[in-house]
């Protein structure tokens, strides 16, 4: 019960995920020793964009911890972290713009970041529910509703991590060429500013690899059990 062959499957995607968590340490560090030239903080590069964007109505916080960095579209608030707020690296500045441009999808309706938010519920559920059920649906012959119905709720996970990609990814896009254009960063420091928020989105490549790999697993679990009746 505790142990079986499936974990195999999902070994490499632990395995994936590990890798991206030490790639985008190592290159947020890397370049955190990397100050811009024009000596902006994240914060005022945050703002600049904003405002350039005409979003004044989006405050920036300060908000805890390492690499917090987000953008709460219920309060309309950008959170930059210690290790971003008021550094002067291009490393901080890459991800406070970052967060920038998921206020800038949000302002202009992105389609994607307004799928992602409409499914958010439902992978809350199958996140904490899909395996249990499964579980029980396989013990209980009378449950055994529950197998698929466990399947179809993990679904909604690798869906909503499938749809992360893209929202991410244009979210880094978008604060690439806000300081390319807008002349915040040199050339180089944009080149700099882009290697930290590629090594980011590797943690979204593989969670998605992850959720998909656990969907095989489950997939693989209910057809055994099958099998066995």
């Amino acid at each position: 019960m505790f142990w079986d062959s499936t974990y195999l499957i999902v070994l490499p995607a632990i395995l994936f995920a590990v890798i991206a968590q030490i790639m985008v340490k190592s290159t947020f560090s890397k370049y955190s020793n990397e100050n811009n030239e024009h000596g902006y903080t994240a914060r005022e590069v945050a703002r600049k964009i904003l405002d350039e964007n005409g979003l004044y109505d989006v405050q920036i916080e300060y908000v805890q911890g390492s690499l917090t960095d987000h953008y709460d579209p219920s309060a309309n608030v950008i959170r930059l972290s210690d290790s971003v707020y008021n550094s002067t690296s291009v490393a901080a500045i890459g991800v406070a713009a970052h967060e920038v441009g998921h206020a800038i999808q949000h302002a202009q309706g992105y389609a994607p970041i307004k799928i992602r938010n409409a499914i958010i519920p439902v992978t809350r559920i199958g996140s904490n529910l899909a395996v249990p059920l499964v579980l029980i649906g396989m013990l209980f012959s009378s449950l055994k509703w529950l197998v698929p119905t466990g399947i179809f709720l993990y679904t909604g996970v690798v869906l909503f991590q499938a749809v992360t990609l893209p929202v991410e990814f244009n979210a880094s896009g978008r604060a690439l060429k806000a300081l390319d254009e807008n002349l915040i960063l040199y050339k180089d420091e944009v080149k700099m500013a882009k290697k930290v928020l590629s090594a980011a989105a590797m943690t979204y490549v593989a969670a998605m690899f992850s959720a998909l790999m656990s969907l095989l697993r489950l997939i693989m679990i209910a057809n055994r059990g099958n099998r066995r009746r």
